[in-house]
């Protein structure tokens, strides 16, 4: 038996592939593969795989994580090759390891967040939104865990932003908590909208970019 974490990318149209589809997709490569899954005990047997902290349906990432099990003893060399000729355009696998990390051990996320401007970015933009999201409060509404929709201060889950703008388009880098508690950063784009109405982007692109520890060394 082998517990194996693989490392992929998801982009382009792939973007639009929710997260129980995409479970569902890579169940059917691994039959397709030949790889033999383990799978849960009782009446309704399921394989034993998890992404670790799923990407909201949109947003693109080069650093997804997906930890399965194997009934046989597998080497991860040369699972990429195994793997990505049954893939979907947009879905690559990158790598595959044994797993160094518990997923408890994940603290944070990095992640571009491009607000796009039809009329080009407004003057000023930069440094207002960092100065917004680096403030004493951002305040945004978010579901919380009984499915309502609530005001929610998630400054203390923002740890840095930086700023650069391109054409017709502001991008943040950021790093935000990524669990207990987490914050989406998608959120951000959110807080510049209401706070900030006059710089309100026509359209909004989340890329995330590295899944880090608590000391900030790369999560894996």
């Amino acid at each position: 038996m082998s517990e194996l974490r693989l490392t992929f990318v998801k982009e382009g149209r792939a973007a639009w592939i929710s997260h129980l589809d995409l479970l569902r997709t890579f169940q059917r490569v691994f039959i397709r593969s030949g790889l033999v899954i383990r799978h849960s005990k009782g009446f309704h047997p399921h394989p034993i795989m998890s992404f670790v902290l799923p990407l909201s349906v949109g947003q693109t990432s080069v650093c997804e994580l997906l930890d399965f099990s194997t009934v046989e003893d597998l080497s991860p060399e040369g699972m990429p090759e195994r793997l990505n000729p049954y893939l979907p355009e947009g879905v690559r696998v990158l790598s595959c390891a044994a797993p160094v990390h518990p997923v408890r051990d994940m603290r944070y996320l990095e992640a571009e967040v491009t607000l796009e401007y039809d009329k080009g970015v407004p003057a000023g933009a930069a440094e207002a939104v960092c100065t917004l999201l680096l403030g004493d409060q951002v305040v945004v509404e978010r579901r919380n865990k009984k499915k309502q929709m609530v005001d929610t201060d998630i400054r203390p889950m923002i740890a840095s932003v930086t700023a650069r703008t391109e054409e017709k388009a502001l991008v943040l880098s950021v790093r935000v908590q990524g669990q207990n508690p987490g914050v989406n950063p998608a959120l951000l784009a959110a807080a510049v909208g209401r706070h900030l109405p006059e710089l309100k982007p026509d359209f909004v692109r989340v890329r995330r970019t590295a899944l880090l520890c608590e000391d900030g060394s790369a999560f894996c």
